[in-house]
């Protein structure tokens, strides 16, 4: 085994424990986000509700998932070292300060100079290393090997998976009876964290989360240019797929060897769908024009779906608006279509 290999945790789903850890630790640093019901009558026929994670302070859903971890992960001198310029990167930014806890962020050397300034606006300098994510990562893995810090992945971690199922755990308490959450779907932690928060870790019939169980749809939007899960989730294999570019940037990539993200969907019975970049850039429009919100292409895919007809409507909808942090340069375009 090398030593970067040696870093790299063996990946177990969260336990009954680590969601109540996640919880407890997410309640006491974050408020929860806003669930408001969208202004879109007579454009899509169902109910809508949207959880606002655009209003998290990192302006994404991925603090969530950071804070547990960092919390779970944090306790040694080497801290917790992760690989992003992106809202992951930022997420254990802000974790991390407001824990305590040393943390190393690689980023690309051609890496977005407005995310590598939020990093620095969060007090953490990041490491510049490499021309893209993979090197970055494997740099971060070499120097974990090494440091002793922590590694955390964006989505194949335990305890990020945790943290992200606080989200409807929020949801939950905020709108009573069944409903359909709508969750955008890149290397699945969130969607994993989503069917945790609704069904537990088990079916068991014991499970505190049972009675909530047969009355919450989760579904997963896929970018159409970016379907990795899915195809995991219905092959039961990991394998590689073309990736084009997409509007949903946040969504796009392969997933790491051993993801268990897309077993956690499986066996969870999720539906998928997936949608084109005509529909996200209409539902980013529509947001903005309509609803006042800005949502970048990644947590839009969920309007995006509901606009293509690519959903069956079953009562409320809950769409997670995963986060707010596009470029105004990609933004621009978009409104003055």
């Amino acid at each position: 085994m090398t030593d970067v290999e040696s870093t790299l945790r063996t990946v177990e789903p969260p336990t009954a424990a680590d969601l109540d850890h996640a919880r407890h630790v997410v309640a006491a640093e974050l408020a929860p986000t806003p669930l408001v019901r969208l202004p879109l009558d007579g454009i899509v026929g169902a109910d809508v509700h949207a959880k606002l994670e655009t209003m998290q302070p990192t302006g994404s859903f991925k603090v969530r998932g950071a804070l547990a971890a960092v919390a779970a992960l944090g306790g040694s001198e080497a801290g917790v070292i992760t690989a992003s310029a992106g809202n992951h990167g930022l997420g254990v930014a802000y974790a991390a300060t407001r824990l305590g806890v040393p943390c190393t962020i690689v980023v690309p050397a051609n890496a977005s100079p407005a995310k590598v300034e939020g990093l620095r606006r969060l007090g953490v300098e990041p490491v510049l290393h490499g021309s893209s994510y993979d090197e970055a990562e494997a740099h971060a893995l070499g120097v974990a090997a090494t440091s002793g810090a922590e590694f955390i992945s964006a989505y194949n971690d335990p305890y990020v998976i945790a943290g992200q199922a606080t989200c409807l755990g929020e949801v939950r308490d905020q709108l009573h009876g069944g409903f359909t959450a709508v969750v955008p779907v890149g290397g699945g932690g969130l969607l994993a964290g989503t069917v945790l928060a609704a069904h537990g870790p088990t079916r068991a019939a014991a499970s505190p989360w049972s009675s909530a169980a047969a009355r919450i749809r989760v579904v997963g939007v896929e970018s159409a240019a970016s379907r990795a899960v899915s195809a995991a989730a219905g092959s039961g294999t990991i394998t590689e797929v073309e990736v084009g570019p997409t509007l949903a940037d946040g969504l796009a990539g392969n997933l790491e060897p051993g993801s268990i993200t897309p077993g956690l969907a499986a066996a969870h019975g999720v539906e998928f769908a997936a949608v084109g970049e005509e529909h996200i850039a209409e539902a980013v429009r529509l947001l903005a024009t309509r609803c006042g919100l800005i949502v970048e292409g990644a947590g839009a895919v969920g309007l995006a779906a509901l606009l293509a007809g690519a959903l069956t409507l079953d009562g409320p909808v809950v769409l997670l608006l995963t986060g707010r942090n596009i470029a105004v340069s990609a933004l621009t375009p978009i409104l003055s279509a």
